[in-house]
């Protein structure tokens, strides 16, 4: 398949404003595309337009919750208005934080799953929609390593982006042959404001918490152009460490094993239970002894 060509092809990228998304938004822009910039902080929007306007790019800002579908369907509407159409959407936007599986609340998981992942079905329904009228298209989805596997304390942003990384495989397959792309995005950990949101909305005491010794953080721009190179020449999964991708192999082929030298890397430290002290154990207490029967009774 001939290489893409970006030039006049527009994206609407969500979380937009920081990161891996804002990373993004000047990759793309770099490449000629006209970039829809949707997050919730229209100031740091305003910023970013700006930048990429001043390098003569073309952005528009939209300042949108993705956890609201009506303001989803009037940023892919702006988005329509401004460039004529969508031929590209990254559903980037997301959040995470650390807690115990046992102790989550149904209140917490449906928050996240409200951003994570409704929020990309948000964005990427009415995005398909032009897509299909177009007859051409990409949808993206920012999911993780994480989605593969997942590590002590981050069970639920992991659900999500394994749930992100499940509708992007069922969208291939349903888009095959429609003009339309589909790729999920694996980025391991990146230097981004996300774990300082992690670190806010964590619930890990202190003595829990270790110095990660893997994986090593990655510039955003380095998985902004990785996903600029998926664009150019599609792929179903992008990943941005041949490390990650093999560690994820591994735990899928030898979870035991996988298991064990996921814990020692992450640095994570795991209270164990106390064992209750076990006292000396008493002696056995004789039973009552029948009497013998006289003779002749």
């Amino acid at each position: 398949m001939a290489n893409i060509l970006l030039d006049e092809r527009s994206i609407l990228i969500t979380g937009a404003s920081s990161g891996i998304g804002a990373a993004t938004a000047v990759a793309c822009a770099k490449r000629g595309m006209a970039v829809a910039l949707v997050a919730r902080r229209a100031e740091k929007l305003e910023e970013l337009g700006e930048l990429i306007r001043s390098t003569g790019g073309r952005a528009i800002e939209v300042a949108c919750d993705v956890a609201d579908p009506a303001a989803c369907e009037e940023a892919v509407e702006r988005t329509r208005e401004a460039f004529g159409g969508v031929y590209a959407v990254f559903a980037n936007a997301g959040y995470g934080y650390e807690a115990p599986a046992i102790e989550e609340t149904d209140e917490r998981l449906r928050r996240i799953f409200e951003v994570n992942f409704f929020g990309s079905t948000n964005i990427i329904r009415p995005s398909l929609a032009l897509m299909r009228e177009a007859g051409e298209g990409h949808v993206l989805l920012c999911s993780s390593i994480l989605s593969k596997f997942t590590l002590p304390h981050y069970s639920a942003y992991s659900a999500t982006k394994a749930a992100q990384d499940h509708l992007g495989r069922a969208l291939r397959f349903e888009l095959k042959g429609s003009g339309i792309y589909c790729s999920t995005v694996h980025p391991v950990s990146t230097q981004t404001e996300f774990f300082d949101g992690v670190r806010e909305r964590s619930e890990i005491p202190r003595k829990q918490k270790a110095e990660r010794k893997w994986p090593k953080p990655q510039t955003p721009e380095r998985v902004a152009g990785a996903v600029v190179d998926t664009l150019v020449s599609p792929k179903g999964e992008v990943w941005t460490s041949f490390t990650g991708r093999m560690a994820a192999a591994l735990v899928t082929a030898c979870p035991g094993l996988g298991d064990r030298l996921l814990l020692r890397a992450s640095g994570r430290k795991i209270d164990k239970p106390k064992k209750a002290k076990r006292g000396k154990r008493p002696g056995k207490e004789a039973g009552p002894t029948p009497e013998t029967p006289t003779p002749g009774a």
